[in-house]
């Protein structure tokens, strides 16, 4: 079993922009996938924007980014950023969200996803937005 913490940084329409830059600067390799990628189009002009992208380098740097989409109010530098829990074992993902969500705000409650066999959403009782998810295979 293992689990693995990374910033997840929110933007509107400049997440694969920032992703390139982070791959130009700490090298590795660059994964994303967009809101027309799941078939997930409320909006055309969000179609080509980033729903899960990420940066992992062989030398431990890791980033996650992606799109508000643009019917969820965004403003930049207010909740810029997420804290993602992802891990393999469903069991231990969920005992780490128990724990995380006492006290807490939940967003969205952890269950089956498009994207992953568990997905959840909370604000911890200190404010901090977490997302935690059990990883598939080729995005892990």
């Amino acid at each position: 079993m293992s689990v693995e913490s990374v910033l997840h940084l929110n933007f509107r329409g400049q997440a694969r922009a920032a992703l390139e830059f982070y791959q130009s600067v700490f090298g590795g390799d660059l994964a994303v996938v967009t809101y027309q990628d799941l078939g997930n189009v409320p909006d055309p002009a969000d179609a080509d924007h980033v729903t899960w992208g990420q940066v992992r380098a062989g030398n431990g740097f890791h980033v996650m980014a992606y799109d508000v989409p643009s019917a969820t109010p965004f403003e930049r530098g207010e909740k810029s950023f997420f804290f993602s829990l992802r891990g393999d074992d469903a069991e231990e993902v969920t005992a780490y969200w128990k724990k995380l969500s006492e006290g807490a705000t939940v967003v969205q409650p952890l269950g089956p996803a498009q994207w992953a066999p568990l997905y959840g959403m909370l604000k911890d009782r200190f404010g901090v937005i977490w997302v935690v998810d059990v990883a598939r295979g080729e995005h892990a």
